[in-house]
This record gives structure tokens, C-alpha cells and sequence, in this order.
């Protein structure tokens, strides 16, 4: 099943937040992606709805198994075309905001050979 990119971002943000901060609130969230409470309150509720997401009695957002798979997914694929991009001398900042609209459209086959050729160069891809 494909999911749009808008909520391929929030399931990232959910991924990161969590392991930059041991916890996600939707406040965070909203921070994170410059969106409004209400939006990001909208958007979870669905995601839990379709069983991305659970959200605790004090409201703390966690990634269930099918929304870890997404996030792990698309967070992956940043990283490494990000890293492509600074091996080729891009700067960090424009590699990171150039790989974050590549993650959604990138075919399966082109991301697994541009993985294997940074692997076969040494370039670290673990962002």
C-alpha cells in the first residue's frame, strides 16, 4: 500500500523525534514539521485510526509495527540520498532538503543500486 508523502513525513518525524528526544507529543510534532497543533492532531488521529500509531494516556505518539516500517523506510532513504548528494560536494543542509522530496518519488530499484554503489565506495549512509 502506498501512502502519501505528507503522511510519509509524519511517520518520519514520529521515527526521529523519538530518538532524538525518548518521546513524541503532537506539540513536537507540529514544531518539528512547522505545522499547526490542530493539523498535526487531525493527521494522528487518522494515523491511529489506520493502526500507525498509538497514543498513551498522556498522550505520548509511538509508532506501532506497520507505522515503524514506514518511518524506517523513508528515514532510510533520506539518509542515504543525502549522502550521496555530500559525497558529490553538496552541502549538508541542501542535501537534506533535496533527499526529503527524492524519499517520496525514488523507485525501489534506483534507491537499492544508488545504496550499493555508496557501499562499494565506503561512503557511510547511516546518517
Amino acid at each position: 500500500m502506498r501512502i502519501r508523502e505528507s503522511a510519509e513525513d509524519y511517520l518520519e518525524a514520529v521515527l526521529i523525534l523519538k530518538n532524538k528526544n525518548g518521546y513524541v507529543r503532537s506539540i513536537d510534532i507540529a514544531h518539528y514539521l512547522n505545522f499547526t497543533k490542530p493539523s498535526v492532531s487531525v493527521a494522528m488521529k487518522s494515523f491511529r485510526e489506520e493502526g500507525y500509531v498509538v497514543v498513551d494516556e498522556h498522550g505520548y505518539i509511538m509508532l506501532t509495527e506497520k507505522g515503524m516500517a514506514i518511518a524506517s523506510k523513508v528515514y532510510e532513504r533520506h539518509n542515504v540520498i543525502a549522502r550521496a548528494f555530500m559525497a558529490l560536494g553538496v552541502s549538508e543542509k541542501t542535501a537534506y532538503e533535496d533527499s526529503c522530496k527524492i524519499e517520496h518519488v525514488i523507485s525501489e530499484e534506483s534507491f537499492e543500486k544508488l545504496k550499493a554503489y555508496l557501499s562499494a565506495k565506503g561512503i557511510d549512509t547511516e546518517g
